[in-house]
């Protein structure tokens, strides 16, 4: 395939450090892919409310990604800058910004994520209005599902359609829908639709068990996992640090030392994008080579770190990887 110009300008330009480091992850990448394995994007941070479903998406569709991992957060928004952009607030002088400042967003009911301000009538109580009717009709029933099931059935019920605000080919999360890929997402409480269907069961109109938790989160990465990673393996793209990679990650050593299943192989690729500073005790800037110690990858895994901004750093590999 010939390369775009994106990819000639990173390959011709891109030759030391941290550059060539992006350049080594994107062919390992491509070279994954194209002798059939499957890969996994993990995604920490805030990478949807910084609109990396314009790449991501592609990279979907295009069947470049088999399984995502990520954040409650960027779960909920995606969908949120789906339906609400246009009420988004960006804020570039926010490095000046008193905590008067920050009160007053607060008081706007406008909250900041960086430079980007989520507005909370348009966003968080649009969606809310919505996914409570698809929790309460699960309740309701005695059915059970996992956080990504209920948002699939959101979008797939057509109400959000109404308000969206950017195109669809944009959104992640559709594109993730549309291909009915599975979505792990670890800790979902830590997010402002896990917060919110917490205040539900306090007050006693959902049920706790009606969204499953962590545990059968990792049971059904289990599965998954032992079904997709014969032949080339899978492949573990990490964007960001946090839970959404430290979870999945364990999958691997849990099956072949906790369940005894030997024959289970460890990841295929691996590649990190972080701006955490390497360290030691910081998970999060630790580098590739400690995860050989616990079983996770092998000595001879293609592995990259990119230490760098993400939401430059992922945009660039994604174009390389679709030949842009």
């Amino acid at each position: 395939m010939t390369k775009g110009p994106i990819s000639q300008f990173i390959t011709h330009n891109y030759r030391h450090f941290n550059a060539a480091a992006l350049v080594d992850a994107a062919k390992g990448y491509e070279a994954h892919i194209d002798k059939g394995g499957k890969m996994m994007i993990t995604l920490g941070g805030a990478m949807s409310t910084a609109e990396l479903g314009i790449s991501l998406a592609e990279m979907i569709r295009r069947d470049k990604v088999q399984i995502i991992t990520c954040t409650g957060a960027n779960l909920e928004e995606d969908i949120m800058n789906l339906v609400a952009h246009s009420h988004y607030k960006r804020v570039p002088n926010y490095r000046d910004f008193t905590p008067q400042d920050e009160w007053n967003l607060l008081q706007s009911h406008m909250n900041r994520v960086t430079d980007t301000c989520i507005p909370e009538e348009e966003a968080f109580r649009r969606l809310q209005q919505h996914i409570f009717k698809i929790w309460k009709d699960a309740d309701s029933k005695g059915e059970r599902y996992l956080p990504y099931e209920f948002m699939y059935k959101l979008l797939r019920s057509g109400e959000l359609e109404q308000y969206y605000e950017i195109d669809p080919k944009n959104s992640w999360m559709l594109a993730a829908c549309e291909k009915n890929i599975p979505i792990i997402v670890p800790g979902w409480e830590d997010s402002t639709m896990g917060n919110i269907f917490t205040s539900y069961c306090i007050k006693g109109e959902l049920k706790p068990s009606t969204v499953k938790g962590g545990i059968e989160t990792m049971i059904f990465l289990t599965e998954w996992y032992r079904a997709n990673s014969g032949g080339p393996g899978v492949g573990f793209f990490q964007i960001g640090g946090g839970i959404s990679g430290d979870f999945p990650i364990c999958v691997v050593p849990m099956m072949y030392q906790d369940l005894e299943w030997e024959e289970t192989p460890c990841w295929a690729y691996f590649c990190q994008i972080s701006d955490s500073t390497t360290s030691y005790g910081s998970y999060s800037g630790a580098v590739p080579n400690e995860k050989i110690t616990w079983g996770k990858l092998l000595p001879d895994t293609p592995s990259f770190i990119v230490e760098s901004d993400a939401t430059i750093v992922a945009p660039l590999i994604f174009a390389y990887v679709l030949g842009q």
